[in-house]
């Protein structure tokens, strides 16, 4: 397969575990048990958060797209498979059953994910197109650091 049809194979999975983690969240943030918890004051308004997951999903993509054109392994399916299930489970725990632990250990997780892939797969072939997992790895610290934030003071 070639890159263009990666690319576009990405697109779709990564945006339709987004769409699918977007419709297992129920109301999500503007829920009337979101509002009412104590949140952090560094949490970005909530145009934010469709913005940085629209870039971040880009991005992700276009290095995937990359990565499976050097890499084809089981291991790296898997794993990519297991990031997809962190993204999308997350919203289903923390937003619709309200599982602000069990929330922030598949965030943590997930986020342990992405650095792996940033380290493990640094080939030349991938030296500077790993930097596209900086925005992911970004936001999933902050989010770690929101989700930490309502676990401890709610």
């Amino acid at each position: 397969m070639n890159f263009t049809k990666r690319l576009i194979l990405f697109l779709i999975i990564n945006f339709g575990g987004l769409a699918l983690g977007g419709w297992l969240m129920a109301n999500g943030p503007g829920s009337s048990w979101y509002l009412q918890l104590n949140q952090a004051p560094w949490t970005p308004p909530g145009w934010v958060f469709g913005f940085a997951w629209t870039s971040i999903m880009i991005c992700f993509s276009i290095y995937l797209a990359f990565l499976f054109g050097q890499i084809k392994t089981m291991h790296l399916n898997l794993i990519y498979a297991f990031q997809v299930f962190l993204n999308v489970i997350w919203n289903y725990v923390f937003f619709n059953r309200h599982l602000i632990a069990i929330g922030l250990i598949v965030i943590v997780l997930l986020t342990f994910v992405i650095f792996y892939l940033f380290f493990r797969y640094k080939s030349e072939q991938m030296q500077q197109i790993r930097w596209l997992l900086m925005p992911y790895m970004l936001w999933l610290c902050i989010a770690s650091s929101l989700n930490a934030y309502i676990l401890i003071h709610n």
